[in-house]
């Protein structure tokens, strides 16, 4: 498709440097029978030289090219209605750039927003106290959170109070779906207060790209998804069941974190030798799950019953199974997981992650992206 956009540009634009070889009597060009003067030739020069230069930015991949482009088609489209009766049809061809360019503009704004999202993020979080976590920190949880706790390698090291990390993700967005579709998410993490902003990128039918943002921030949850970065078909918040599922999320999620399981707003409770339920509570939203753990402390799985959709009358079973565990940053984390709904007549495993890359306790938030090239 980028490939297409290209020649699409590129023999549109062409066609304005026709006009100013005309304008010039450098050479004929019979397509437009008008007249064209040497002043309005000028402007057929500057609109080709405009479309050249949105080639180059596409082919670079900056995402500012919207910008020249939509300029270039705005001249375009002027000369195009000066020049009517011969130029005419080059509305089409401007129609079809536009169209393009919203998407690429809706893109860059919805981007801009999850940026300045996770700058709030990090500004709002109290960093200062990186205290060293001893033994006698954890004395008072369940043992085999303890053992976990120990086997992952946070004792002696201090606690994490913010991370961001990289996914590469494969997914099936509906239940009967058999192809898996790829996708990379960015996601950032806060632990007071506690706090995530996740947002993903993928396709679907492998041709029409989706975005979408998962956030919980203040107790509060939101997720909105969006084809082609500007329709919206999830746009859910200030809902009761959107909170406790973002709460929920991010007490699955602490196994990227573990001392998070120090945190006032976790309590636990011992189930057998091998799992214990969390509870979270905080600014008014409560959730709870159960962690498995082997005999040694590793992190198997997490179970809880979470409402998938803001209109769900009941929740389901939700689980988030750890495939692949390794250690990153001197602490040994689920880097493969596989994550499931249980539903009346079958169990959808609709995503499955890798962790790419992690970096705790970050003293400025990465510009959004950047985290993709380290």
């Amino acid at each position: 498709m980028r490939i297409v956009f290209i020649l699409l540009i590129a023999a549109h634009g062409f066609t304005h440097l026709f006009g100013f070889l005309k304008a010039f009597e450098i050479a004929e060009f019979n397509t437009i029978n008008q007249p064209i003067s040497k002043a309005s030739g000028l402007f057929w020069l500057l609109t080709f030289l405009l479309f050249a230069i949105t080639i180059i930015m596409v082919l670079i991949r900056s995402e500012y090219f919207w910008v020249c482009g939509l300029l270039a088609l705005i001249i375009s489209q002027i000369l195009i209605f000066m020049y009517w009766s011969d130029a005419k049809f080059g509305t089409i061809v401007n129609l079809i750039i536009l169209l393009v360019i919203l998407v690429a503009y809706s893109d860059y704004s919805f981007k801009n927003t999850i940026e300045k999202e996770r700058k709030a993020l990090f500004k709002n979080s109290k960093n200062t106290n990186q205290k060293i976590i001893l033994k006698d920190d954890i004395s008072d949880l369940p043992e085999i959170v303890q053992k976990w706790l120990i086997h992952s390698g946070v004792i002696g090291k201090p606690k994490t109070t913010n991370l961001c990390l990289t996914q590469e993700l494969q997914l099936k967005l509906k239940p009967e779906q058999t192809k898996w579709n790829k996708g990379t998410a960015e996601q950032y993490f806060t632990i007071q207060p506690p706090a995530f902003n996740w947002n993903i990128n993928t396709k679907m039918n492998s041709i029409l790209g989706v975005t979408g943002r998962d956030k919980f921030v203040d107790g509060k949850g939101e997720i909105v998804i969006k084809l082609l970065s500007i329709i919206a078909v999830a746009d859910e918040k200030n809902n009761e069941k959107i909170d406790q599922a973002a709460l929920q999320r991010y007490l699955a999620e602490i196994v990227w974190f573990p001392s998070a399981s120090l945190s006032p707003y976790i309590e636990w409770e011992s189930l057998d030798s091998n799992a214990a339920k969390a509870t979270m509570q905080y600014k008014g939203t409560k959730g709870s799950g159960v962690f498995y753990f082997d005999e040694n402390g590793q992190f198997k799985k997490f179970v809880a019953f979470r409402y998938k959709e803001a209109n769900d009358v009941k929740p389901k079973k939700w689980t988030v199974t750890a495939t692949k565990t390794e250690e990153r940053n001197g602490i040994k984390i689920p880097v493969e997981c596989e994550v499931s709904w249980h539903l009346d007549t079958k169990q959808w495993t609709w995503l499955k992650l890798k962790i790419k890359y992690i970096e705790y306790n970050t003293e400025q938030i990465p510009v959004t992206n950047s985290v993709h090239k380290k």
